[in-house]
């Protein structure tokens, strides 16, 4: 089963925060003026294999593990102070440590890391390589797609930010690697290939996150926030999540990844500051591609309309979700859907490309969606429906729904 954990309980996020006590690494010598960046060097397109990028994973290891960051995160809640006498109930509350890890993006010292490595955090701080511990500023929040960014001084430090992938262009056997901090370890390497696509988890909010990218590569618990690569050292995810299998909190050889092209289009807006609500369109879609030919499609892209939530623009617009269950390698989904092929007139060549879309519009604005809708077994009609976007809502109400 897919566990998520929480601090106090047992740590957060599969894949996630540990909650245990991060040793000091020491801090930074006022004397110490220099700012160095080391920029990744050039590669080639993200799919290809280890062998023709000329790079082993030690090669990646050398060049990309500086630009991993150990995240300790200290956090506080409101626990209830149990009492035998009602008069003397109340709230105290809890400290602790908790932690993860951390993407370093550029040279103005920007870190990307997941939303649930820094919730409820009252102080953050990071530590690079070369064990230099900074405190580290949270600007940046978007908690339906589990990312956040930090901000880090920069002075007396070595910076090597990482090159960001295209995960686009990620496809199922292509070799990976995840550089982390599992258990408190820091700057650990473990290897895999990208197992499945599409596949949907759940974030803190309960909202779901689409087109998340599984893969075998162990990851555990301290994982969390930091790179997915691909074969040329390029971040194509955002480590997030595992499934345990049972009672523990350990790897079973399926992890989840956010995909970067989904953090890429939020980055602008998290780099100014607050937390991102963004436009809202109330929908679960499905990428059509090769993997979905057998279903003898009219289309051989665009996104397949899964499930409208009630009372949310997709729906007031008429938006159709699917009403036939079926199942395609191993992966359950709904047919006979609206099939959405474009946005303002401009293709829509799957969910992550719909969602990508969205993200780069702003609540309130009205776009026009073209489709292709089913009626009693007929050729499907194409059809364009206005829609008013809404803003995403903080939370739903019951987290065990994934919602979109």
């Amino acid at each position: 089963m897919r566990r998520l954990f929480f601090p106090f309980v047992s740590g957060l996020l599969g894949g996630g925060l540990v909650v245990a006590a991060l040793a000091v690494f020491g801090g930074l010598s006022k004397s110490e003026k220099v700012v160095t960046t080391i920029q990744a060097a050039p590669v080639a397109p993200s799919n290809a294999t280890l062998h023709s990028a000329g790079l082993t994973p030690h090669d990646i290891y050398v060049r990309d593990a500086p630009g991993v960051l150990f995240v300790t995160s200290t956090i506080v809640q409101q626990t209830e102070q149990e009492s035998p006498f009602e008069f003397f109930r109340g709230e105290s509350q809890r400290q602790g440590t908790a932690t993860g890890s951390g993407i370093l993006i550029n040279s103005n010292g920007t870190v990307l890391t997941n939303y649930h490595v820094v919730e409820n955090a009252v102080k953050v701080t990071v530590a690079f390589e070369d064990h230099k511990t900074v405190e580290a500023k949270v600007i940046g929040k978007d908690p339906s797609h589990d990312l956040a960014v930090l901000k880090v001084p920069t002075e007396g430090l070595t910076l090597h930010p990482l090159a960001l992938g295209d995960s686009s262009k990620v496809q199922v056997g292509d070799p990976v690697m995840a550089i982390g901090n599992p258990f408190g370890l820091d700057r650990t390497l473990t290897t895999g290939v990208i197992s499945a696509l599409q596949r949907r988890i759940t974030a803190p909010n309960g909202f779901q996150i689409d087109n998340v990218l599984q893969t075998d590569a162990p990851i555990n618990p301290g994982n969390s926030g930091g790179p997915l690569l691909n074969a040329n050292g390029e971040v194509i995810g955002i480590n997030s999540q595992i499934e345990t299998g049972g009672g523990g909190n350990g790897s079973v050889g399926i992890g989840f990844a956010v995909p970067i092209n989904t953090a890429k289009t939020e980055l602008p807006q998290l780099e100014k500051g607050g937390t991102l609500r963004g436009a809202y369109l109330g929908l679960v879609s499905l990428t059509i591609d090769g993997s979905l030919s057998g279903l003898d499609l009219p289309v051989k892209q665009g996104a397949l309309v899964q499930e409208v939530q009630s009372n949310t623009p997709a729906e007031k617009a008429g938006i159709r979700g699917g009403d036939i269950s079926a199942n395609v390698n191993g992966q359950p989904i709904q047919l006979g859907g609206d099939i959405i092929i474009g946005v303002d007139g401009k293709p829509v060549a799957g969910a992550e490309d719909l969602g990508n879309v969205i993200s780069s519009h702003k609540p309130g604005d009205v776009i026009n969606v073209e489709l292709l809708r089913y009626s009693n077994g007929s050729a499907p009609q194409h059809k364009t429906v206005k829609v008013t976007l809404g803003e995403r809502p903080n939370s739903i109400p019951n987290p065990q729904t994934p919602r979109g």
